[in-house]
């Protein structure tokens, strides 16, 4: 970092730290248009999201325009910074998300102000594409405790969302499932499964019953229901969840083990039709978070829970390894493939017998190569009878 005096600033220039806002006193060395108030500051931003965009945002501040003469010229110039911007809302959102279901509330706070500032510069004050940005710094400031500061995050939000005649689904199942995290972590339970239910109606309605991205709301419904000592309603949903993370997973593990298509020609009509949606059921950087930090706490519970049954156990436990074999951590991959599979050979009968099937299959697939041991005098043997 590089210090800097404020007062040696051009006139009408005020350099701001990213942060807070104040007078800046550090310069990022690096790329030299980011600023900060103190080196504390600094760090918080780095490890947040100006590592990932330190390089991309040089163009996107750069004083000065670049002499252009043709009408045609100006246009691409702005339609690729506009590309350029809608890429960091992209990228800072993710990463927001993602730092979040880490439990890295600081950190998550420098990403959503990225994710806001550009938002406004592309698409102004009022628009329902600030949410998001919004609902990452209110939960942010729930994680801190900061529940004053988040209420009005989610007020902004909630504001916002109620002007716009065109806020579609998805923005709302967010909101309400923020503020269902509000309420719950106020102790107000009642009213944070309203707004949980909210969430799930609106999640279906955009993306289906069955979708991970309607999960998170049964999800936190259930985390309502084990703080209200209703295990068997809180363990019905956490099931429902694993199922539906059971889904979406076996789909990403068949769509990692298959082989490519062998395009038929030039063109769309020798492409793989099936490419969208096997990019669609691949995870960003957020879901798999939420995938790792959702998976695991429900594991952690059934396994200290003495009443799970075998298929129970058995069914997280493989969602655990197949998610751990896309992420390619194979070791622990294979640690949860093998405890699936010992859950798997204490089932009798014909109930899900697919399914232990599957689990059965899938550790063995994991299992490292060992060749067979040769047999004394085979090697002699084959000499001989040739």
């Amino acid at each position: 970092m590089a210090s800097i005096n404020p007062l040696s600033n051009p006139k009408g220039v005020q350099l701001l730290c990213e942060l807070c806002k104040k007078p800046a006193y550090l310069q990022c060395t690096r790329c030299r248009v980011a600023y900060y108030c103190s080196s504390e500051h600094q760090r918080i931003d780095y490890v947040g999201i100006h590592e990932k965009i330190c390089q991309l945002l040089i163009p996107l501040r750069q004083t000065g325009e670049p002499f252009l003469q043709s009408e045609e010229e100006r246009e691409n110039r702005r339609l690729a910074l506009l590309t350029r911007k809608q890429h960091m809302i992209d990228l800072t959102r993710t990463t927001g998300q993602k730092l979040l279901f880490q439990g890295s509330f600081t950190e998550a706070v420098p990403a959503a102000l990225q994710s806001l500032a550009f938002s406004i510069d592309v698409y102004g004050l009022t628009s329902v594409e600030l949410v998001p940005s919004y609902l990452i710094l209110g939960e942010a400031s729930i994680g801190l405790g900061r529940l004053e500061q988040a209420e009005e995050y989610l007020s902004q939000a909630q504001w916002t969302v109620l002007k716009s005649i065109d806020c579609g689904n998805f923005f709302k199942s967010r909101l309400y499932r923020i503020l269902g995290l509000l309420y719950s972590t106020k102790g107000d339970y009642d009213e944070a499964l309203r707004n949980f239910a909210d969430d799930v109606f609106h999640a279906s309605e955009e993306f289906g019953t069955d979708d991970i991205r309607t999960s998170g709301g049964y999800y936190h419904m259930a985390n309502v229901f084990w703080k209200l000592e209703q295990p068997e309603t809180a363990n019905s949903l956490y099931q429902h969840v694993t199922e539906i993370w059971a889904g979406h997973l076996r789909r990403m593990v068949k769509i990692r083990l298959q082989t490519p298509a062998t395009p038929k020609g030039v063109g769309p009509e020798g492409s793989d039709n099936g490419v969208e949606k096997q990019l669609d059921e691949m995870l960003d950087e957020a879901q798999e978070a939420e995938a790792v930090q959702v998976l695991s706490h429900i594991y952690n519970q059934r396994r200290d829970d003495t009443d799970t049954k075998a298929d129970v156990m058995m069914l997280i436990c493989h969602c655990l390894a197949m998610l751990r074999n896309i992420q390619r951590i194979d070791v622990e991959s294979l640690a949860f493939a093998r405890e699936a599979r010992g859950y798997a050979e204490t089932i009798t009968g014909n109930q899900g017998k697919r399914l232990v099937t599957d689990v059965i299959e899938f550790a063995s697939m994991l299992e490292p190569y060992k060749p067979p041991t040769p047999v004394a005098g085979d090697e002699t043997d084959v000499i001989g009878a040739a």
